[in-house]
């Protein structure tokens, strides 16, 4: 996760987040909340609390579950399984129009926004 990537102090990241803090526009999914608390390590939980607090949190609504559960359905017939999570996530940024910075484009197929060479 690409958050993760910066509490660990990988400099690319930074480069990208903080200018996203200063003009108050860095989103977190409620759900990326859950993700950095299931992956986060003992040491890392006020870092991980400073990051999230100075994020604006996005909710799930009933509108993004339900395109959420078309998203992940659309790819299932095409033979793609995705992560019921990811999908989520993926269509919170789509519904409220914000971009993904993501390290695994395989997790959001249809992301504005790569870090892992691909676009940004």
């Amino acid at each position: 996760m690409f958050v993760i990537e910066f509490l660990r102090g990988k400099s690319a990241m930074k480069d990208i987040i903080v200018p996203l803090w200063e003009n108050n526009t860095a989103y977190l999914s409620i759900l990326s909340v859950y993700e950095l608390y299931s992956g986060m390590r003992p040491k890392e939980k006020e870092a991980t609390n400073n990051f999230i607090d100075v994020c604006r949190i996005e909710p799930v609504t009933l509108e993004i579950a339900k395109k959420a559960g078309e998203y992940r359905l659309n790819y299932q017939m095409k033979g793609i399984t995705l992560s019921v999570v990811d999908c989520i996530i993926a269509e919170t940024a789509k519904t409220n129009k914000h971009s993904i910075a993501t390290l695994n484009v395989k997790h959001y197929p249809e992301s504005l926004m790569y870090l892992n060479g691909n676009s940004f």
